[in-house]
């Protein structure tokens, strides 16, 4: 175990470097920068700010002091928030952000993992059949899709959800459920395949040789060994909510991480952009490990290596 973790750091490690410097270039080749607005500043002061920022030094010098900065921890300062380091601006984002992301995986388990039970015990019924439609209706339907049909319904005809803000439940269940409903439909249909599989299986047909209710033999011995699928899909999921909740945060007028990153690549804000990529990698990174953690939990047949 402590070798696969050692192993896992050091691959961190050269993660974020590759993602840092891939970041740091792409950045730099975009036309326009940080100072290029309608209106520009003065010459001289334009030639202050490149000077305060380093701009004016050849861009491998740039390179090396940003990364410097950002192994000390530092991801240095907003160019167009004022007043506000990058740090602090992560920091006020990812509360919301990670709320976000936490309600709409526990939706997407939770709904998923029920309907792809559901449907694999009531299979070719009118269960199965109907909420194997829903689930690949929810595959289908993009989130920003999904989440403007929501406002039209359920905050303008309805009126049961507030449009947007962030600080009370209400404001959180319509975001979540937009931002997790297509992964509730992969999970669903993970769950029902893996169930099929283990349903047929000789030790499942001795339960209910010995007699073991139908609600037990699904709950204690054939959801376990079905749900592995499950597991493996959660890394890619937790990777897709973050990269969902850009938009979905954006439409809700969120103050996360994500609509900070979106404004931060329009505004070509390079340090706030940079500091988001990184926090990034490094939550699907840390996601991915506790995920191959958590097969040797499940099945204690899985050996970390």
């Amino acid at each position: 175990m402590a070798a696969f973790l050692i192993k896992r750091l050091l691959w961190l490690a050269v993660t974020l470097w590759i993602v840092f410097t891939i970041t740091f270039f792409l950045m730099r080749s975009v036309p326009g920068g940080p100072f290029d607005a309608e209106r520009r500043p003065p010459p001289d002061i334009e030639r202050n700010l490149k000077r305060r920022f380093n701009f004016d030094k050849p861009i491998g010098v740039q390179y090396l002091m940003e990364l410097g900065k950002v192994v000390r921890g530092d991801l240095g300062v907003s160019y167009k928030k004022a007043d506000f380091t990058v740090n602090q601006v992560v920091a006020q984002g990812f509360p919301v952000s990670a709320s976000l992301g936490i309600f709409a995986l526990t939706f997407a388990v939770v709904l998923g993992t029920f309907a792809g039970v559901i449907s694999a015990v009531r299979r070719y019924s009118v269960w199965d059949f109907g909420l194997m439609s829903a689930a690949t209706l929810g595959i289908a339907v993009p989130n920003f899709v999904l989440a403007s049909l929501a406002i039209i319904l359920l905050v303008f005809d309805i009126q049961l959800f507030p449009a947007a803000g962030w600080g009370s439940l209400r404001q959180m269940v319509l975001p979540a459920l937009c931002l997790g409903a297509p992964f509730a439909g992969y999970i669903a249909r993970l769950t029902r395949t893996g169930m099929m599989e283990v349903l047929s299986r000789d030790y499942i047909r001795t339960a209910y040789a010995k007699g073991l209710s139908e609600r037990k033999v699904v709950i204690r011995h054939a959801l376990r060994g079905a749900i592995l699928p499950v597991v493996s899909y959660l890394g890619p999921a937790t990777a897709g909510i973050l990269t969902g909740s850009l938009v979905v945060e954006k439409i809700f007028l969120l103050p996360g991480m994500g609509t900070h990153f979106v404004e931060a690549a329009l505004q070509r804000d390079y340090t706030l952009a940079m500091g988001m990529v990184l926090v990034y990698t490094l939550l699907l990174f840390t996601m991915n490990t506790l995920v191959d953690l958590s097969y040797a939990v499940i099945d204690p047949r899985v050996k970390m290596e």
